[in-house]
């Protein structure tokens, strides 16, 4: 079984931009994740992506495009990432079992890499990423402040660094 940290992408690896980030200009690699998702590599962790892309769905970009980002990011990190999953549903034009807060996408990552969830973790920025999360019995670390009271992680921090930092003493 391996361990492994579950990381939303907009808001933890890249800087949130409310009108979607899918053009690579665009792509801002936050500070201190880079070093932060190469130290979780050479520990041990597998890191896997899951991420809510509803901007698909609703016609302002593609998957094309999309996935350039996740290669632009994998060539700044020495392909940190086992794996990005990605929802590009929406709900006001498709209902899925994978769009987070639903569970799909880290069942299928456990199911693929053999992940125990009992030593892994999830790294999140708002309530949809720590509900599932918590419903698999994964860890949960919360970056930056907008903190949903009834969705609260185990854990607050400021960026993917601190999470790192604290993931390695947890373990």
């Amino acid at each position: 079984m391996n361990r492994c940290v579950f990381l939303d992408r907009d808001g933890v690896l890249n800087k949130d931009n409310p009108l979607y980030t899918y053009n690579v200009e665009a792509f801002i690699i936050l500070p201190g994740v880079v070093e932060a998702v190469r130290l979780l590599k050479k520990e041990g962790f597998r890191l896997i992506v899951v991420t809510n892309q509803s901007g698909i769905a609703q016609g302002i970009y593609t998957q094309d495009q999309m996935e350039a980002c996740h290669q632009y990011f994998q060539d700044k990190s020495g392909n940190s990432i086992d794996h990005f999953y990605f929802c590009p549903y929406h709900p006001s034009v498709t209902e899925s079992l994978a769009r987070k807060p639903g569970t799909l996408m880290f069942e299928k990552a456990i199911a693929r890499f053999s992940i125990d969830v009992t030593a892994s973790w999830m790294v999140g920025d708002r309530g949809r990423d720590i509900i599932p999360a918590r419903k698999l019995g994964i860890k949960t670390i919360q970056i930056g402040d907008e903190v949903e009271p009834e969705n609260k992680a185990d854990y607050q921090v400021e960026n993917l660094w601190e999470a790192a930092q604290l993931i390695l003493k947890g373990n």
